[in-house]
């Protein structure tokens, strides 16, 4: 099927995204708008300690209006390569540099209405290495018995998508420190 762009405008350029509206013509040679939020990308990270615990952040997640227990994750910058996002994003969120990092998968958040593209990073051999996290991140870190955690789901301590999307990809993995 064919899709095509007649008319795209940005509406808004935000610090995180931007936002672009888009006249669409459709298969059927009809036409519709789309508002699209552009997005860099971004990453979340799965760090492992050495007792075999999860890290998690927990975060003020205003959108919501409420504190949120989520894996750490971070926007690429421009031209940023995910891997060295990751590295980053694990000593800023946790204040632990990884000694391994493995990618366990990807997938886009929301295609609904984002290009928002989601990196997930296994991270172990943590080593505390802290880096100043972002001014307007007031996080917490919690740590959890790997399993723990599908409970924590289960029972709606764990509401964040990204996060519960990266542990159900990254479950062959885990299995290897049961």
């Amino acid at each position: 099927m064919k899709f095509t762009t007649l008319k795209s405008e940005t509406v808004y350029e935000g610090k995180a995204f931007d936002v672009k509206r888009e006249q669409i013509l459709l298969p059927d040679d009809k036409t519709t708008w789309f508002d699209l939020v552009i997005h860099p990308g971004a990453v979340t990270l799965i760090p492992i300690d050495s007792q075999e615990r999860i890290l998690f952040v927990r975060q003020y997640r205003h959108a919501v209006g409420k504190e949120l227990l989520e894996l750490p994750a971070g926007t690429l910058e421009s031209g940023e390569d995910p891997g060295d996002c990751a590295s980053r994003e694990v000593r800023e969120e946790t204040g632990m540099s990884a000694g391994k990092l493995v990618k366990v998968g990807e997938f886009y958040l929301v295609p609904g209405y984002s290009t928002e593209y989601m990196f997930i990073y296994l991270a172990s051999d943590l080593q505390a290495d802290p880096l100043p996290g972002d001014d307007d991140e007031f996080i917490t870190v919690e740590a959890y018995p790997l399993d723990e955690v599908p409970a924590l789901i289960k029972e709606g301590k764990i509401q964040d998508a990204k996060s519960i999307a990266a542990l159900s990809l990254a479950q062959a993995y885990l299995a290897n420190y049961k």
